[in-house]
């Protein structure tokens, strides 16, 4: 209670409203206590907590995992969807058209304060206005692990990991000569998916290959309030992704692996709420390629990396057949690119003591431009020959162990920028883990978020602008059942954040406003028996923003289309030898949302967004050993009406069948 209050100051009043929802969140959590597990959470492996691998109870960090077997029983859902089904977590458009912009919010930071990173690497946006990685660019076919780490994690990660970090994990190469997997599925409002994916391996080599396609006809992506609602059309959304890696042995000792990957989508959209575009469209493509080396000299690993992200986004509105109401023509073109390396060394110095240290550099260039008709001040074209930045970092982290059950990890990180300069971060991680059934854990850590390229250079950019801050303090209790099957948790957190970057009167980019978050998260995971499993998260987040307005120090609530609390259910049962259930459900608190005004002066007010649930059930049936698998996807089964973001459309109920083959 002492720590809870320490975090909260206002616990008192915090329990007295949400009692009802903590009674019966802790009902559950105490009955997760006495269920059953198969899942070894003591012992399973982690790697983005540290950079190495891990055992999950040696870490303070707080680390959920989604695994193998989650991903291949996910059925039609995308990776927004499935991301949006884990605790203290939550993407606004995850159920809404396929090309509606997934922003994810973890808790409740901004959509730019969570780092992306593809098997360790971080990756950007360069061009982007937050410089945060679009997940739209990435299909769930080719991933076949990931790891989301809560917290400011910039001691290891550096920039952008204010709110936490999302490692996707990409399928590895088959250990057979050669395997061949295909999937496909057809769905709701003309939909198609298909996927293939070829690897192998011998001694010495191993090869991967991966290709999908998705195409849907959408919805009518806004809600549409205009007069002309017999010329409203359906938003379609094609998505295209191709993949490869080459991995070789020199020895036992030395391995490298180059890699590409490709990602392209095309999408009608509309371009503002309650206004049906006809005319617009988008194209965002990303292109990445680079090597990886891993050399082992005894103890010591040394990785080294280099990867090169290139984004080209488009967006064109010629306005025939409809007009937006601010012009009747525009083009608006983003195209960035940037270089990444890093090497890092790993050592066990002792079996209780292991050493993490490394140094990356980052160097990113853009191009933006903008016209429109008539032509307006916003027009513009910017050239990468001065839109350039550069970053070297260097980091260090020990982590410290002894078989009393204590460990503790301190790091920090130092990082020198082009523009503003220097700065540093520090992490500060114990844990003690009593009898190998409970773990009390505390995380003290500080973060950053360097300004992007657009924020610096563009028409509202401002060159003076300082890196965004953060403390984060978290800490709580986590159980393991005595034979290590099962496991829950509880984390209470907060996070203050300076310096964020918002808009003056005129509106240029300033650093001014203090964000301060907290919150609690409850996890559960339960097996009751081989066929039978029960997941249980809650989230309850609250956030605050000060300002200065006319002078004076204006703080308000600032969790814009996040919900204060979040609930999820998930049942999987195998009802029989080849059929396997699952019944997700999800509630989703108010939020809150700018309803703007149309006329001048073109004030704003805040709306609240009515709560709901959603209810999905995905079914399952092998043959042939596993090798053979046809599914049914249903999601939203009682067509719950909802909205996400003020003025938009959502999916209402939609299904899908189809099919999985693992050939050879």
């Amino acid at each position: 209670m002492c720590l809870f209050t320490f975090i909260f100051p206002q616990a008192s009043n915090f329990f007295i409203m949400k009692r009802k929802i903590f009674a019966a969140v802790a009902t559950l959590f105490s009955f997760a206590a006495y269920a059953q597990d198969s899942t070894k959470a003591l012992d399973e492996v982690v790697i983005t907590a540290n950079k190495f691998p891990n055992k999950a109870a040696l870490t303070a960090k707080v680390v959920t995992i989604i695994s193998k077997e989650q991903i291949e029983k996910s059925g039609s859902k995308d990776l927004s969807q499935l991301l949006n089904e884990q605790g203290g977590l939550f993407i606004n458009g995850a159920n809404s058209n396929s090309g509606k912009e997934k922003n994810i919010y973890i808790r409740g930071g901004k959509t730019d304060y969570t780092l992306i990173m593809i098997d360790g690497v971080p990756v950007y946006d360069p061009a982007g206005i937050g410089g945060n990685f679009d997940i739209r660019l990435l299909t769930i076919d080719n991933i076949e692990r990931i790891e989301i780490l809560k917290g400011s994690q910039s001691t290891l990660y550096g920039s952008d990991a204010l709110a936490g970090v999302i490692n996707i994990i990409t399928k590895k190469a088959s250990t057979k000569k050669l395997n061949i997997t295909g999937s496909a599925f057809t769905a709701s409002n003309n939909t198609i998916h298909t996927n293939v994916a070829l690897s192998g391996s011998n001694k010495k080599t191993d090869y991967q290959i991966n290709a999908s396609y998705f195409e849907t006809e959408g919805i009518n992506e806004t809600v549409d309030t205009a007069t002309t609602k017999h010329l409203t059309d359906n938003d379609g959304y094609i998505q295209q992704n191709l993949s490869a890696s080459l991995g070789y042995k020199l020895n036992k000792n030395f391995r490298i692996q180059p890699y590409v990957r490709f990602s392209k989508f095309d999408q009608s959209f509309d371009y503002d709420g309650f206004v049906d575009e006809l005319d617009a469209t988008s194209t965002n493509s990303n292109l990445q390629f680079g090597i990886k080396n891993e050399i082992k000299i005894r103890k010591l690993a040394l990785n080294f990396l280099y990867n090169c992200n290139k984004n080209d986004r488009s967006y064109v509105d010629d306005s025939v057949l409809s007009q937006n109401g601010y012009s009747k023509y525009y083009k608006d073109t983003y195209n960035g690119i940037e270089h990444f390396a890093e090497g890092t060394l790993v050592y066990p110095i002792k079996k209780y003591l292991t050493l993490t240290s490394g140094v990356d550099f980052r160097s990113s260039k853009s191009d933006y431009s903008y016209h429109e008709v008539p032509i307006s001040y916003y027009d513009y074209d910017l050239s990468r020959d001065s839109i350039k930045q550069n970053q070297f970092g260097i980091y260090t982290s020990i982590l410290v162990k002894n078989n009393s059950g204590l460990t503790f990890e301190v790091g920090g990180r130092f990082n020198k920028h082009s523009m503003y300069g220097n700065s540093a971060v520090f992490n500060l991680n114990p844990s003690f883990l009593i009898n190998n059934q409970y773990k009390l854990f505390a995380n003290v850590s500080s973060g950053y978020k360097t300004p992007t390229l657009y924020q610096l250079y563009s028409n509202k950019g401002n060159k003076s602008l300082k890196p965004q801050n953060a403390i984060n303090i978290e800490g709580g209790l986590q159980y393991y059942s005595t034979d290590n099957k099962i496991n829950g948790r509880v984390t209470l957190y907060k996070r203050n954040t300076t310096d964020v970057i918002t808009y003056d009167d005129n509106f240029k980019y300033i650093n001014q406003d203090k964000q301060v978050n907290n919150g609690v998260e409850i996890e559960s995971n339960i097996i009751f028996d081989k066929s039978n499993s029960l997941k249980i998260s809650y989230s309850y987040t609250d956030g605050k923003v000060t300002t200065l307005e006319n002078g004076k120090d204006t703080t308000y609530f600032n969790l814009i289309r996040q919900p204060k609390t979040v609930f999820g259910i998930t049942l999987n049962s195998k009802l029989a030898n080849q059929l396997f259930c699952s019944l997700n459900i999800n509630h989703t608190g108010i939020r809150k949302d700018y309803s703007f005004n149309p006329l001048p002066p073109y004030d704003k007010s805040i709306i609240d967004l009515k709560s709901y649930t959603l209810c999905n059930i995905y079914a399952e049936y092998s043959l042939s050993n596993n090798k053979i698998k046809f599914f049914a996807d249903c999601h939203n089964i009682f067509n719950t009406k909802f909205t996400e973001m003020l003025g938009y459309n959502t999916m209402g109920f939609n299904a899908s069948i189809g099919a999985k083959l693992n050939i050879l």
